[in-house]
């Protein structure tokens, strides 16, 4: 069971998590600057999340540029996400919520107590930091990735 998401027009909670190369990473630190594509997913090296995060590095300048900050969030360790970061040629932060654990992944509304993980949420935060669009899947659903650009576009 879990909490209730974080909605559209909620102020998206900040945090600080440490990427996949150990360097620190607020959502505050993008205010005033860039919008961001928050994305929780649960674990590194599996098949959806790869798949998802995989499709994200190949069209990437359209969640990563001057405008947009993608951030990538699971419940891994840091030197997990440094390996499958590498693996896989992803050029965008991971950001690791291991510990305390789930705890930003909590503080949207997206932690599967039973499973000890993120389930797929994902957040577009605009430049002021609200949340301006949001879907939550389940754990075997794969996100649309054309929902994402649409919403983007929006802002």
């Amino acid at each position: 069971m879990r909490e209730m998401a974080i909605e559209v027009g909620d102020k998206a909670p900040d945090f600080e998590l440490k990427d996949n190369h150990g360097a620190t990473v607020r959502l505050s630190g993008f205010r005033g600057e860039k919008a961001v594509v928050l994305l929780f997913y649960p674990f590194a090296f599996t098949g959806v999340c790869t798949g998802e995060l995989c499709e994200l590095r190949d069209q990437l300048p359209r969640f990563q540029n001057d405008d947009v900050q993608l951030l990538a969030v699971s419940n891994d360790s840091v030197p997990t996400l440094r390996v499958f970061g590498e693996q896989e040629g992803l050029e965008y932060p991971l950001l690791s919520d291991f510990w305390p654990h789930g705890e930003t992944s909590r503080a949207y509304g997206v932690f599967d107590e039973d499973k000890g993980c993120a389930v797929r949420g994902t957040f577009i935060i605009d430049k002021d930091g609200v949340v301006r669009w949001t879907v939550v899947n389940g754990l075997p659903d794969a996100r649309d990735l054309n929902e994402y650009i649409k919403a983007l576009d929006s802002l």
